[in-house]
């Protein structure tokens, strides 16, 4: 991947960052997905998670917002939430 130079960056770090996380409605999921957030995010609220579960309530879409402080730290947190078996999706 190319490194894109910070005065490129479409973000001003640090900024409130949103992450909006899909996937099988699961008593765990928010749970689950926040405790890997905090990792990435130690002042990270977990009372501002907002939660919507689809129509059929099968799945959840769950939105973050992080305190963004690099490119580095997101690309990581995005990669780590992709990454976990219980995501379908992340923008």
């Amino acid at each position: 991947m190319q490194e894109i130079p910070p005065e490129q960056s479409l973000i001003e770090y640090p900024s409130d960052f949103p992450i909006k996380v899909m996937g099988r409605a699961r008593p765990d999921f928010a749970q689950t997905l926040t405790d890997i957030v905090m990792e990435f995010d130690p002042t990270f609220d977990p009372a501002t998670v907002e939660m919507r579960p689809s129509k059929s309530g099968n799945y959840i879409g769950l939105t973050f917002t992080v305190r963004a402080t690099s490119r580095e730290q997101l690309d990581a947190l995005y990669k780590a939430l992709h990454g976990h078996d219980m995501v379908s999706i992340v923008l």
